[in-house]
């Protein structure tokens, strides 16, 4: 199985949106199609704050990458977030979601970014283990919070 990325375009909502469902449904997550179509669309359309790219053929993806871009001053300049990841069940544990990743951090450095982050559940043991495996480290002494807007 390819981990080829590439970017999606406004074109190719109607490949991701059923992707993203399968995602939120699996995530717990409540979002309606109109939703996810309103929260991709700037993404698709070129928005500076971030993008979207199918795993494998584009024709038939295999999953989707969202990312999201920011600035740190701490970590010293461009700074990205993996917004959400997704690769069907069926082709999971082949080593797809390491080259996905591998791919993007190559992709990332070229253009100067600093650093990437993501957030997990702490009880998706699986998912951890995983993010370790590509380098991603707990930060000791901060947590992640949210206000919603």
């Amino acid at each position: 199985m390819s981990a080829v990325l590439h970017l999606a375009k406004p074109e190719d909502i109607d490949r991701l949106i059923p992707l993203v469902g399968a995602f939120h449904e699996e995530e717990g997550l409540q979002s309606t199609d109109e939703q996810r179509t309103n929260a991709l669309a700037p993404l698709l359309d070129g928005s500076p704050h971030g993008a979207v790219y199918m795993i494998g053929p584009s024709r038939g993806p295999i999953g989707y990458i969202v990312i999201t871009y920011g600035w740190s001053i701490e970590f010293g300049g461009l700074d990205g977030f993996i917004d959400e990841i997704y690769i069907r069940p069926g082709v999971r544990g082949r080593g797809v979601g390491s080259e996905v990743i591998a791919s993007l951090v190559a992709m990332l450095k070229s253009v100067d970014m600093k650093a990437l982050h993501l957030e997990v559940d702490p009880e998706k043991d699986r998912a951890q283990r995983f993010y370790k495996r590509c380098h991603f480290r707990k930060r000791e002494g901060y947590m992640l919070m949210s206000r919603i807007l």
